[in-house]
């Protein structure tokens, strides 16, 4: 078994900054591409952005200059450092994590952190 524990949301003045944090832990023998999504209210669940263990970023339009993904492979965590805030941003965020096991290949999903934008 994977579990990814997430940390950092929390409520936050438009402008300002949060950093998210993913980290997993189990059976893992590598993990290959790690993400951020999150769901506002109403909403589907949207790609935030994603890394790959060779470092390749991928983000949302709505995103682009003010997130940045990053990771560190020997902890086996992914962050979000997210500048610039809107409330538009606001939305329950969820990591991802696709994680060779000594089982197979799986995706994982954290718990889900809430980021809250509003003044």
């Amino acid at each position: 078994q994977v579990q990814l524990v997430e940390s950092g949301g929390g409520l936050v003045q438009p402008g300002g900054s949060l950093r998210l944090s993913c980290a997993a832990s189990g059976s893992i023998v590598s993990i290959n591409v790690m993400g951020w999504y999150r769901q506002a209210p109403g909403k589907d669940r949207e790609l935030v952005a994603t890394i790959t263990s060779g470092g390749n970023t991928n983000y949302a339009d709505s995103v682009k200059g003010r997130f940045t993904i990053s990771r560190h492979n020997a902890k086996n965590t992914v962050y979000l450092q997210m500048n610039s805030l809107k409330p538009e941003d606001t939305a329950v965020y969820y990591c991802h994590q696709f994680v060779r096991t000594p089982w197979g290949p799986q995706g994982y999903w954290g718990q889900g952190t809430q980021v809250t934008v509003s003044s």
